[in-house]
């Protein structure tokens, strides 16, 4: 269970003084902030969400993809954001996959449920992709079934061959489509990334697969522009709009003209729609895919609700944040990222930052560089941060480190400091505790107060 402070008050308003104090000397360094640029201090969370309690400043990326997620094995955790493949039903295990009609959607907001009632003071956010239609989604699975809304879906190219198939034939007549669909990470029969039941995979009256937007499409069917489907009828529909979901995960993103596909290992996307021969449709489709995120955000932003892609995990200052994410700060280079980070002007100070935790690649059980990373989090920190693990699979164990269970009370010293001109030591005072970390040795050291 998360512990509640009785202190949430005067830390709000602590935090409050910190953003006066702090914010009004930072410059937004650029006038375009329209997505995917996240402009320092223009995209952060709901001001009376902000929190310096360390339980509550936590976030992790979890799937269980033989069933629902055992809401004891994400205990502590202050976001829990659930992956779409979440109770997908791998090998004979029971999940939405197995389902006739497939439905996903709903399984994931029952996840939300079973989740937030187990913790109190845990939020949940949820999965929707941005670039590529689900078909095991509800929502998605509708209108692809409705030749109303062709237009709002990429096709393949008129002549062949095509890398991916269009056909499923496990069906008899076989279900085929002539949308664009690839097959990558897909349920399939007998066997897939989820495994239908018999006779094939019901997604519908389409063969399932991943099915492709179209993001500059001008048609409006049954009343609805294509924007306004999907960020008020998709993203925001029902269980965006639930107040159990705080957030979301919008994967994925369009390219630029030429550029690969993002999660694209077993399709020829460009080939197969005829994209690499009309570059101009191409850059049409990329520039109009930004304005229904920039919509997107806006909308999402005034529900008081927020999204992974609007976090800092470490890159440029004003990127999207990333889905496998380093920690902020590695040994090899802490000198150099702390001098950098020590600075009012930073990003962890003027965006909301998810800082990863290290671990083996996929294994967030094995915490690598525990006290180092916690040390780093606490030492650049600004209001609205998050420490834990972005994606790492399935199935995975996420234990709830003790030493987030403790009170290191709010920062004294607004921003971190190196203690002497190329020292390599850098330190922050808190009211409970001072933080520093040796970078010459990657040595932590908590100085707790009487």
């Amino acid at each position: 269970m998360l512990l509640i402070l009785p202190t949430m008050l005067s830390s709000f308003m602590s935090a409050a003084l910190y953003l006066l104090v702090i914010l009004p000397s930072i410059c937004v360094a650029t006038e375009d902030c329209s997505y995917p640029v996240n402009c320092p201090n223009k995209v952060l969370p709901r001001s009376d969400t902000q929190t310096w309690q360390m339980n509550r400043s936590t976030i992790i990326m979890p799937c269980n993809d033989t069933g629902f997620t055992n809401p004891n094995s994400t205990l502590g955790w202050s976001i829990v954001d659930f992956d779409w493949s979440n109770a997908k039903g791998t090998g004979n295990a029971p999940g939405w996959a197995k389902h006739s009609p497939m439905d996903d959607e709903e399984m994931l907001f029952q996840q939300v449920q079973m989740t937030t009632a187990a913790t109190p003071g845990t939020t949940v956010w949820v999965y929707r992709c941005s670039v590529y239609a689900y078909p095991w989604y509800t929502s998605v699975r509708k209108i692809l079934d409705d030749p109303a809304y062709a237009p709002w879906f990429i096709d393949f190219k008129q002549d062949g061959p095509w890398f991916s198939p269009k056909c499923d034939h496990n069906f008899n007549p076989p279900k085929c489509s002539n949308y664009y669909h690839m097959q990558e990470q897909s349920p399939g029969f007998p066997h897939g990334d989820g495994d239908c039941k018999a006779p094939g995979c019901d997604c519908g009256s389409a063969p399932c697969g991943f099915y492709l937007w179209n993001h500059s499409s001008t048609a409006i069917v049954h009343g609805q522009s294509f924007q306004h489907w999907f960020v008020h009828s998709y993203m925001l529909n029902k269980v965006g709009l639930s107040n159990l979901v705080s957030g979301f995960f919008w994967d994925d993103f369009w390219p630029s003209p030429g550029q690969k596909f993002p999660d694209a290992s077993s399709g020829h996307v460009a080939n197969d729609t005829g994209l690499n021969v009309d570059l101009i449709g191409w850059e049409s489709i990329t520039n109009s895919y930004h304005q229904n995120m920039d919509v997107l955000r806006t909308e999402t932003l005034k529900l008081g609700k927020f999204a992974w892609q609007l976090m800092w995990t470490g890159k440029q200052e004003t990127s999207v944040g990333g889905t496998v994410p380093p920690p902020v700060v590695v040994e090899e280079t802490c000198a150099t990222q702390l001098r950098a980070l020590c600075n009012a002007t930073s990003a962890p100070q003027t965006r909301a930052m998810m800082f990863a935790l290290n671990t083996p690649r996929g294994d967030p059980s094995k915490l690598l560089s525990l006290k180092q990373d916690l040390a780093n989090f606490l030492l650049i920190r600004g209001p609205f941060a998050w420490l834990g693990h972005a994606w790492k699979g399935c199935s995975k164990d996420y234990p709830f480190p003790n030493e987030f269970h403790l009170d290191y009370g709010e920062p004294i010293d607004a921003i971190c400091a190196e203690t002497g001109e190329n020292s390599g030591i850098f330190t922050r005072e808190w009211s409970n505790v001072k933080v520093e970390m040796n970078c010459n040795t990657w040595t932590p050291t908590m100085t707790w107060k009487k």
